[in-house]
């Protein structure tokens, strides 16, 4: 199983910039899509972004087109969310997640056979 970690995150003030980074390894050495997800106390766990393992394909929730982007360094293993122009409304918990396997797409606004990270709270104030 893929195993992901979050770093990253915090407070800032809305019209402010943060940068999330992802940190994931596989055991069995098999490639990996890797997305970012945020969840809020009380609502379901949504996708933002996400990326295949090939590179081919990307997505990104409407709400945050333009603001939010991916990179990914050349392993494969690390991916970054730059985060501009934030807003108070993406205050939440946010989590990378690692679908296995995932080499031509990437998982979208949910996924059901992904792995997690612990999560990186980011608080935007107004």
């Amino acid at each position: 199983q893929v195993q992901v970690m979050e770093s990253g995150g915090g407070l800032v003030q809305a019209g402010g910039s943060l940068n999330l980074s992802c940190t994931a390894s596989s055991p069995t050495g098999r490639g990996y899509s890797l997305g970012w997800f945020r969840q809020v106390p009380g609502k379901e766990r949504v996708g933002i972004s996400c990326i295949s393992w090939s590179g081919g394909v990307t997505w990104y929730r409407d709400s945050v087109k333009g603001r939010f982007f991916m990179s990914r360094d050349a392993t494969r293993n690390t991916l970054v969310l730059e985060m501009n122009n934030l807003k108070p409304e993406d205050t939440a918990m946010y989590y990378c997640a690692a679908e296995e396997g995932a080499f031509d797409y990437c998982s979208g606004p949910r996924c059901f056979s992904c792995t997690w990270g612990q999560g990186a709270q980011v608080t935007v104030s107004s």
